[in-house]
């Protein structure tokens, strides 16, 4: 009997430990996983799966809302294909050799450094909503007949709602994604996708 009760104890005791570290943390830290399409069109195909690690820190918090830091270095694979090959104009140099390059299907990697900012709601005891936007600078592998190799931004507005067990947090986070070179390189008509992520957070 006195060993069940001092094993109630330290239980309650390492339970309410867990939970003060939660509430009095300000990071969190995790990863999530995405997919994506490109917003419909005749032009080209584009779809991609991505990997992100995730760095959350609390900023503020008021009665009702909190808002946080996020920085999420991003690997993506993406395809993608020409399908009117109009879109590369005659008075392009080399337009022919170009149309029948670029309407070749291909595979290609983004490597991607997402910083921005995210305002959250609670909505219950364990779950919230939110709105977060980013801007990333990336590096593309591949050039298109809509983006140079190179250097490049992403661009991601989300909505996401989120379920906290214990320190950890699961995520679901529909999101809408531009990416484009701001003019830095002559090719920059860009790629705009719809994506879903889905990830967890762990409370540091």
């Amino acid at each position: 009997m006195y060993k069940k009760i001092v094993f109630i104890l330290i239980f309650i005791f390492i339970s309410k430990s867990f939970y003060a570290q939660d509430k009095l943390s300000k990071v969190k830290f995790g990863f999530a996983y995405g997919i994506g399409n490109e917003l419909k069109n005749t032009n080209y195909s584009y779809s991609n799966r991505y990997y992100k690690l995730q760095v959350y820190y609390s900023v503020l918090q008021t009665k009702h809302l909190e808002y946080e830091f996020l920085l999420q270095p991003e690997l993506n694979f993406a395809k993608h294909q020409l399908l009117n090959f109009y879109f590369v104009k005659p008075d392009d140099p080399n337009y022919i050799e170009k149309r029948e390059r670029y309407t070749k299907l291909k595979d290609i990697k983004e490597y991607v450094l997402n910083i921005g900012f995210l305002m959250r709601k609670p909505i219950l005891k364990t779950a919230s909503i939110y709105v977060s936007g980013s801007v990333g600078p990336m590096i593309i592998d591949t050039e298109t007949e809509r983006l140079s190799e190179g250097f490049a931004f992403s661009n991601i507005v989300a909505l996401g709602i989120s379920f906290k067990i214990n320190n950890i947090t699961f995520d679901v986070r529909p999101n809408f994604r531009h990416v484009s070179n701001a003019g830095l390189k002559t090719v920059n008509s860009g790629y705009d996708t719809t994506n879903i992520d889905f990830g967890l957070l762990f409370s540091l």
